[in-house]
Formats: structure tokens, sequence, C-alpha cells
């Protein structure tokens, strides 16, 4: 167990956890609830997005703007967010208000109301923020990434849902999703900062109780098919997304995926940044990513360049990804581990970072995991696992691209697989 943190599991299987960080004048805290966008039925796609919202829409002692009153006059906030396996709802405030906070966090998720005007007009902001995110072409490229290379699955489609299905929810729908996947072995309310745990958990069991012990349904298995969309836009620029397989939280070389993301596109000292930004200057931002889940990943890149520029910068960054194994130095995995345990350890020193990231890990894994066993994992790292990685991450499985903007010259997936040297294309059939 990492020091300062404590753990106490209630009658109804909700987990309490907090990480004391006693030299602090405040506190974060929030209900992590394992229950996201792929948890969600095809009929119901984007309803855990509207209940996220809902949520703060009024209780049966509390309205709207008494939640935002109350929180806001004690200089604190409240918030929530929406992923694909999880969603949080989440207080800031001073040390002497954590009392205030937990009743509202409870309130809101034990007694709302879900109005029929009040979701209305909730239903009619997301309608706006669904239309903002059409405007963007990088968000629309990253979605249509995310659904081909998830195809017909929930974990393919937006969080947000789509105007068609957000219009249709009435409340009774809200209520009957939050009655199926809000229990509590699927929840943890997780507090870092000046905290009380023994306070925190006797709270919990006042204000908590309500929800039953019964395990939630399990969300269909992710699996990944691979596969294309290039959708010609008259923009400025084409934004480019190119991915592969990744791994699970769970997988062996989960971290070996995060380091090899790094080594390739994590910062200016990246291969990929080097050789098409700096030495090429073929576009402005290029950079790599890994994104895990509890049963499978994706690992990307992501450009974003001028048509003219389309036709070199294809080439070379395939070129990047097929010589990612080759001349490995142990200087280049020392900075990309260093980057990965710097990033980690400065976001410890935000107690919300903290309170989220051992939420996190107590629904994945079922238990804190302590710094030095993260940093032990990073550091049992070789040259050889990441040489073995990436000769196998590129090519086992059918790629995927996703394209949009002046895209003619972006290769299609079949030419793409070509091009890498795919060895196994049953995947995508």
């Amino acid at each position: 167990m990492p020091r300062n943190v404590e753990v106490t599991r209630l009658s109804n299987g909700l987990t309490v956890v907090t990480d004391r960080m006693q030299h602090l004048e405040s506190a974060a805290l929030g209900v992590w609830v394992k229950a996201g966008s792929r948890d969600e039925r095809a009929s119901e796609h984007g309803i855990a997005h509207l209940l996220e919202h809902m949520a703060f829409k009024g209780t049966a002692s509390r309205t709207a703007r008494d939640i935002a009153v109350q929180i806001e006059n004690v200089g604190g906030d409240v918030n929530a967010a929406t992923s694909a396996e999880t969603t949080s709802f989440y207080a800031r405030v001073l040390k002497d208000d954590v009392p205030l906070a937990v009743d509202i966090l409870a309130d809101i998720l034990n007694n709302s109301l879900f109005d029929e005007n009040e979701l209305a007009r909730e239903q009619h902001v997301i309608l706006q923020e669904i239309g903002a995110a059409h405007d963007n072409p990088e968000d629309i490229v990253f979605d249509e990434f995310q659904a081909v290379a998830f195809r017909d699955q929930a974990l393919g489609r937006p969080i947000m849902g789509t105007p068609e299905t957000v219009s249709s929810f009435r409340a009774n729908d809200i209520r009957s999703y939050l009655s199926d996947h809000y229990h509590g072995p699927n929840m943890v309310l997780a507090a870092s900062g000046n905290v009380d745990h023994d306070a925190i958990v006797k709270m919990a069991e006042k204000r908590f109780a309500h929800f039953g012990n019964q395990l939630a349904r399990e969300p269909e298995k992710g699996f990944y098919t691979g596969g294309e969309a290039l959708l010609v836009r008259d923009h400025q620029e084409a934004q480019i997304v190119m991915g592969f397989e990744g791994r699970a939280y769970h997988a062996r070389d989960f971290y070996a995926s995060n380091v090899l993301s790094m080594m390739l596109g994590g910062g200016m000292s990246s291969r990929l940044f080097q050789e098409i930004r700096e030495k090429r200057g073929l576009c402005y931002s290029i950079y790599a990513f890994h994104q895990g889940y509890s049963d499978t990943g994706l690992f990307g890149v992501h450009a974003a360049t001028e048509e003219s520029d389309l036709g070199e910068l294809m080439p070379v960054i395939i070129d990047e990804l097929k010589k990612a194994g080759e001349g490995i130095s142990q200087d280049e995995l020392d900075r990309a581990r260093a980057q990965i345990s710097a990033g980690l350890l400065m976001s410890l020193e935000s107690p919300a970072s903290r309170a989220g990231q051992i939420a996190r890990q107590i629904l994945l894994f079922g238990r804190p995991i302590p710094n030095d066993e993260l940093m032990e994992r990073l550091n049992a790292l070789t040259i050889e696992r990441l040489r073995d990685l990436s000769a196998r991450l590129f090519i086992e499985n059918m790629p995927t691209i996703a394209a949009i903007g002046p895209v003619s010259g972006v290769p299609d997936q079949a030419a793409l697989a070509d091009a890498l040297g795919v060895r196994v294309r049953e995947a995508a059939q």
C-alpha cells in the first residue's frame, strides 16, 4: 500500500480510498464509477454522458443553482467527466469544506430529479457540444479513427452520442441506466489532500448506503478490427491518424507500448518530431500515442499537414514505424522512461490527479499501485523488449487509417498494410 493511502470497503461494496497530503489546505474528492460509453447498449448511445450533465440539474433538496452556489460560496468547484470506461463526479474544496463536497456528490448521485424541462434544455446543450465537435477536423478524425478501429462496437462509438440518440432519451431512460450500472462494487469514493480517512468513511456510510451491492453487467469485450475512413473535405490541412492494436492495462507489453510511443513521438526529441518536423519541415503537429483499455488498446500516430506535403510525409512516417526497433540506444530508452516517470511524479503534486489515479487503479486492478511498483515496471524494460514489441506491433493486425481534409494522397488501409509488410490480414475480415 502506498504511504498515506488508506482503503476501506463498505458493506455494499463501495470502496473509500484516501491519500493524505497533510501539508495542504485543500482537498480533491470524487466518485468514480466503472461505467462509461462502452457500457451502453446501441439504444443508449450517449446516455452515460447525458447522465453526467443531468446530475447537476437539481435534486430533491437542491436546485441546479443551489448546487453551483453552495460549492462556490466556499470557493470550491464541482465537475464531472465521461470516458469510455468510467464516469466521474468530483469537487475541489478547502479542507474544512470536505463534508459539504461529500454531501453534494452524494445528493446528485442519490437524489437527482432528472426533471423533463431540465432534460430538454441539457439535451439542447449537448447537441451544441456535438455540433462544435463536428466543426473541428481534429475531433472528427479521432472519432472516425476510433469507429473504424472498433467497428460496430460500443468502444468505437463517440462518447457524446449522436443528435438522434441524445434527443430520444427521457428521464426514465437515465434512471434505468443509473440503476443498471451505479452499484457499490462498481464505485470508488476517492479523496486526496488534507483529508481524514475515518471521517470520510463515516460520511460515506451515511450518504452512499443507498447503492446496492450487486455486480453491474459487464460490457462487451473490445475487439480490434482495423479499418479506414478517408473523408475528402475542403480544409486547408489534412488531419491524419494511423494506428494499430495496442495493449490493455493488464497486458505484459502495456508499459513497453507507452515507452515506445514516447520514443517515436512523445516530445521534441522523439524520432518522428526530429525527422519530420525538424529535419524536413513537413508538418507542424506530429506525435504518437498509446491508449489502454481494460481488455484492448490503441497505438497511433497523429499528423496534420498541407496537401502538398502528403506525398513525402506518409512514406517517412511508415519508414519510421518500420524501423522503430532499430538503433535503440540506452540513452533513448532512458530518456523516454524519464519523460513518463516525470509526468507521473509531477501529476502527484496535484490532489485532483492523485485522487483520480488511485480511483482508476482500484477500478482496474482492485488496489492502489505504489509509485515504486510503477517505477519498477518501467525500469524493468529493456532494449530487447522494445525491439520485440516493435517487430510485432505494426504487422500483427491490419492497420487503421483515418483522415479528413485534402487527403487524396493518404494511402488506404490495403496500401498502408502493404507498405508496412503486414502479415496477418484476417483481423479486418
